[in-house]
C-alpha cells in the first residue's frame, strides 16, 4: 500500500472519529428545547408521584395532599426513606409499598394504559386542575379525564336523583338540564339510571356538552345499557370523570365517594326526585358541607320519590319549578359570564319548553286532555276513557301524532305520557 494511500485512510478514520466524539458529546449536553422548558422533565416526574401515591394502599386524599405540603416537590415522595414516609403518617403498609418502589412501577403502568386509551391524568399539581374542586375538603389527588378537559373549569350545575324516576321526574330533569344547558350552564350528573340519565340526555338535546363523573374506570361503563349514552357525550364534546383508576368494578363504595366530586366541581346541586334513603342525600350534603347553592324540584307528597327534595325545600333548598327559578339565584358574576357567551354556541333541538306548541286536531286534543305528565296511563286506560267519544283507530292516529310532534312519550308496555 503507497504512502499517500495509508495517509488518506489515517484521514478517513480521523474523521470518522471526531464525528463519533461530536455525536456522544451532543447526547450528554442539554440541547436547546431542554434550557427552554427546563422544568418538563421534573413536571413529568411530580405527575407519576401523585398517580404513585394516589395507587398506594391505605392512603385517602386528604393524607396524600398533607403530606405534600411537606415537600418541596411531589417527586421526592418516591426517593424518600423509610422513616421518612412513616414520618409522613403514611400508614406501614404504604411506606412499604413505595419504598420498595411498588408504587413507581404501578404508576408507571396505569400512565401507560391511560396513554393507550388517549386519556389524560390530570392531578391536584397541575394548572388544568380545577379551581373550584380545590375548595372542598378532600379534593381527589388524581383526575383519570377522557373527552374535553377544559369543561371542568366551566361554570356547572350538578343535576340528581333516584334510579327510579316517575314519568314526570324523568320529564322534569330532561327538560330543566336542556333549558339551562342551552344558556351554558354546564350539566354534571352520574350517568347512572334513572335522573341523572335524564340529565345528560337534556344537555344532549341542547347540542351542549355535559359531563359524567363516574364511580368506575373511565373505561368501565356502568350501567351497561348507557353505552351509547357515554359515546354520545365524548362525540359532543363533553367529558367522563374518575378518581378511580382504570379497569376498576362499579364497588358500590366508590359511589358516594363520587357524589362530592359532582357537587365540587358545581355552583350549585339541583335535586329532582329521591326517597328518604336514596344516595341524592350524600350529594345534597356534600354540597352544604361545600357551601354550594342546593335546589329542588317539588312533587307530590304521596310519593316516597318526593321525600328527599320536599324536605330540602323545607330545610331551606329553594324551589325550582322553571330553569328561570335557577337563573335567577346564580351569583351576578356567573350569570353575567354565562350571558355574555349565549348565542355562540349551537342551537337547542326543538323543546316543549323552548317552541310554542302548534294547533292540535280535535281527536289529538281529546287524546292529549286525558294524559298527566306525572303518570303514565296504559293505551286500554286511554281507549277505555275515550270509548264514548273517539274509535280506537281515531285513538291511535292521534297518539301517533302526539307523539311524533313530541308532546307525549310512550313507555314500555304501550303506556304513554304528557311531556313537560
Amino acid at each position: 500500500m503507497s504512502a499517500i494511500t495509508k495517509e488518506r485512510e489515517l484521514d478517513y478514520l480521523k474523521g470518522k472519529l471526531a464525528c463519533a466524539l461530536a455525536r456522544t458529546f451532543s447526547e450528554m449536553t442539554i440541547q436547546p428545547q431542554d434550557v427552554a422548558n427546563p422544568v418538563a422533565p421534573r413536571l413529568d416526574e411530580d405527575r407519576l408521584a401523585w398517580l404513585a401515591l394516589a395507587l398506594s394502599p391505605g392512603l385517602g386524599p386528604k393524607r396524600i395532599l398533607d403530606a405534600m405540603k411537606e415537600l418541596d416537590a411531589p417527586s421526592q415522595a418516591l426517593a424518600l426513606s423509610l422513616t421518612d414516609l412513616e414520618g409522613l403518617k403514611f400508614p406501614a403498609e404504604a411506606a412499604q409499598f413505595i419504598f420498595d418502589g411498588k408504587a413507581r412501577k404501578a404508576a408507571e403502568e396505569e400512565w401507560a394504559r391511560v396513554a393507550e386509551q388517549g386519556a389524560t391524568l390530570v392531578t391536584f399539581g397541575c394548572p388544568q386542575y380545577p379551581e373550584r374542586l380545590k375548595e372542598i375538603y378532600d379534593p381527589p389527588p388524581v383526575l383519570w379525564v377522557r373527552g374535553e378537559l377544559s369543561l371542568l373549569t366551566r361554570h356547572a350545575i350538578a343535576v340528581v336523583g333516584t334510579r327510579h324516576p316517575s314519568p314526570y321526574g324523568s320529564g322534569v330533569a330532561e327538560m330543566l338540564a336542556r333549558d339551562l344547558a342551552v344558556r351554558r350552564l354546564l350539566i354534571v350528573s352520574g350517568m347512572a339510571r334513572g335522573i341523572d340519565t335524564c340529565a345528560h340526555k337534556g344537555a344532549l338535546a341542547a347540542r351542549m356538552p355535559t359531563v359524567a363523573v363516574w364511580g368506575t374506570g373511565i373505561d368501565v361503563i356502568y350501567p351497561k345499557e348507557n353505552k351509547k349514552l357515554a359515546e354520545e357525550i365524548l362525540a359532543t364534546g363533553g367529558a367522563i370523570v374518575s378518581e378511580v383508576p382504570m379497569g376498576t368494578f362499579p364497588a358500590p363504595q366508590n359511589f358516594p365517594r363520587r357524589n362530592r366530586i359532582l357537587s365540587g366541581l358545581s355552583v350549585a346541586v339541583l335535586v329532582v326526585e329521591a326517597a328518604e334513603n336514596s344516595g341524592t342525600r350524600v350529594t345534597a350534603r356534600c354540597a352544604a358541607e361545600q357551601n354550594r347553592d342546593l335546589y329542588a324540584v317539588p312533587g307530590n307528597v304521596t310519593s316516597r320519590n318526593s321525600w328527599t327534595p320536599n324536605t330540602l325545600i323545607k330545610q331551606g333548598a329553594k324551589l325550582v319549578a322553571t330553569w328561570e327559578d335557577v337563573w335567577e339565584d346564580l351569583p351576578s358574576q356567573v350569570r353575567a359570564e354565562l350571558e355574555a357567551g349565549i348565542g355562540f354556541e349551537s342551537k337547542p333541538e326543538p323543546g316543549a319548553s323552548l317552541l310554542p306548541d302548534p294547533a292540535l286536531r280535535p281527536e289529538e286534543a281529546m287524546v292529549l286532555e286525558v294524559l298527566r305528565a306525572d303518570e303514565s296511563l296504559q293505551m286500554d286506560e286511554i281507549l277505555e276513557l275515550l270509548e264514548t267519544q273517539l274509535t280506537s283507530s281515531e285513538v291511535f292516529t292521534a297518539l301517533f301524532e302526539l307523539e311524533i310532534t313530541g308532546r307525549i312519550r310512550q313507555l314500555p308496555g304501550k303506556n304513554f305520557v304528557r311531556t313537560l
